[in-house]
């Protein structure tokens, strides 16, 4: 039988697309989570905690190939160096995967400012970093935000009499689902260390993304650009987490919204 594939983040959003494809694809998968879960075919699920480390070891046991899809806003690169210090200590890892952030690389953090508001892409730039220099083979793939971050976004505004935003921002959000296509196909390849971004086919001004939800959703509210201080917003107010020649993402914004509106989706 085949070694299994772990995936770390396979109950989340990014997680929950990728490992039905790996099944599909005649692979066992293994799931990192910190709680119990149920069962399936071809899928394993075992219990641990990237952050404090404890069950990374027994994760990692028999797998040659992983996929690192957890993230979170605070603590990437702890998370990181848990399963990296735990995959050298295995030594049969042959090849790491992980998805980053379009703008990880051009978004510079030279304050508490930088880091209050956008210290997401440090944490992941760390991540990238500490994988890169650990002598494991890896693919690091950096992907646009998700259009699930736009709808997250909003419905957090939502609960709000006026929706803030963040002014002159563009977005190019991505289909969850092609992430995870894409992440497959290279799982599944040689380590090729950083390759091409994934970006989705349009770019457009935050404001406008944000409104086009609350209407889908049959809400209204106002929506309050406000202006973000600090070098790192500056850089992405340029287009820093933007990657217009990698317009490779097939699903817009509007037909994310459409099956939103269908009920095929879950914000």
């Amino acid at each position: 039988m085949d070694q299994p594939i772990l995936v770390t983040g396979g109950t989340g959003n990014l997680g929950r697309a990728l490992v039905p494809l790996l099944v599909d694809a005649g692979h066992t998968v293994r799931v990192l989570s910190r709680s119990p879960q149920r069962p399936r075919d071809g899928v394993e699920y075992l219990i641990g905690d990237l952050e404090s480390g404890q069950g990374i070891d027994a994760a990692v046991s028999g797998v040659e190939t992983v996929i690192h899809g957890a993230g979170s806003a605070k603590g990437d690169s702890v998370k990181a160096g848990h399963l990296v210090d735990s995959l050298i200590r295995a030594g049969a890892v042959r090849h790491l995967v992980y998805i980053s952030v379009v703008g990880a690389d051009t978004t510079p953090f030279a304050s508490r400012i930088d880091r209050a508001t956008l210290g997401y892409f440090e944490e992941k730039r760390k991540s990238e970093l500490i994988i890169a220099s650990s002598g494991i083979p890896f693919t690091t793939l950096r992907a646009t935000q998700f259009h699930d971050f736009i709808a997250a976004f909003a419905e957090l505004g939502m609960k709000l009499p006026v929706i803030p935003t963040f002014a002159t921002f563009s977005y190019q959000p991505v289909d969850v689902r092609e992430v995870a296509e894409r992440l497959v196909e290279l799982s599944l390849g040689e380590a090729s260390g950083f390759v091409p971004a994934i970006g989705g086919p349009r770019i457009y001004p935050m404001e406008d993304l944000v409104r086009s939800y609350v209407r889908a959703t049959g809400h209204r509210r106002l929506i309050l650009p406000m202006h973000i201080p600090g070098k790192a917003a500056k850089a992405q107010r340029d287009g820093a987490n933007l990657a217009p020649d990698r317009t490779v993402g097939r699903r817009t914004f509007e037909e994310f919204l459409i099956e939103k509106q269908e009920g095929c989706l879950q914000s």
